[in-house]
């Protein structure tokens, strides 16, 4: 991109920008198909539904048995790890080098440094126990939108039992992503992750999450991390 131009102001930048800072939030439903699916199949680990089993006064299920404990902290560990991931492919990159911006950048966005983030911890690891919490902040907003999009998806009766699902297109993509975006920018300044300057790319992103979040739960579904391709 040209030297003069700012990636978020870009609209065909500006949302492969924001994938690529909120990674760890579109790809933390991955890593919760492993935490929730494949790794206690392989260890015997028991799966553990949020909602314990509860039922609504409609009649349905809380969140229904595809919510557990497990996908949860799959999802917000393995976040974690993702951040650490764009942190060392994108670290001390510049911002000529967008999309590929270092999530614990700020890029002029903020007058603060970094390191007077509240996830900034001196004393253990610096800015690897940073971008770790950074990435657990966006999986766990990610998936606690996941969770209030089946929490309404149950009270329209579709329902997630066992093997039994039903679909919702808006519902099955768009709160995970609403969520990561609101928790990076409420939790995550100084980071450029909380800037406002992203907005646009956020609803550029926006519309093109249900194609995004369809293609990685199909590839999920074909390697057999998840019941249903939705």
């Amino acid at each position: 991109m040209a030297s003069d131009a700012l990636p978020w102001d870009d609209p065909l930048i500006a949302p492969l920008l924001v994938l690529w800072l909120y990674l760890p939030g579109y790809l933390s439903n991955t890593a919760a198909m492993l935490g929730g699916k494949w790794i206690p199949e392989m260890t015997g680990i028991p799966i553990k539904p949020i909602d314990g089993g509860r039922v609504h006064s409609d009649g349905n299920r809380l969140l229904g048995d595809g919510k557990t404990w497990n996908g949860l902290i799959g999802g917000t560990v393995g976040g974690g790890f993702l951040g650490m991931l764009t942190h060392s492919i994108a670290g001390g990159n510049i911002v000529d080098s967008a999309p590929f911006l270092d999530p614990l950048g700020t890029y002029g966005t903020s007058s603060s440094s970094i390191t007077d983030a509240w996830y900034w911890i001196d004393w253990y690891g610096g800015e690897w126990s940073a971008v770790f919490i950074l990435g657990c902040v966006l999986g766990f907003g990610c998936m606690v939108g996941d969770s209030v999009g089946s929490f309404f998806k149950r009270r329209r009766g579709l329902k997630r039992e066992g093997e039994v699902s039903s679909k919702a297109p808006l519902l099955d993509t768009l709160p995970f992503a609403i969520f990561a975006f609101l928790f990076g920018q409420l939790f995550l300044a100084p980071s450029i992750v909380s800037s406002s300057e992203l907005l646009m790319g956020m609803v550029i992103l926006l519309i093109l999450t249900p194609i995004i979040h369809r293609s990685f739960n199909v590839l999920g579904y074909k390697l057999g991390l998840k019941s249903v391709p939705y």
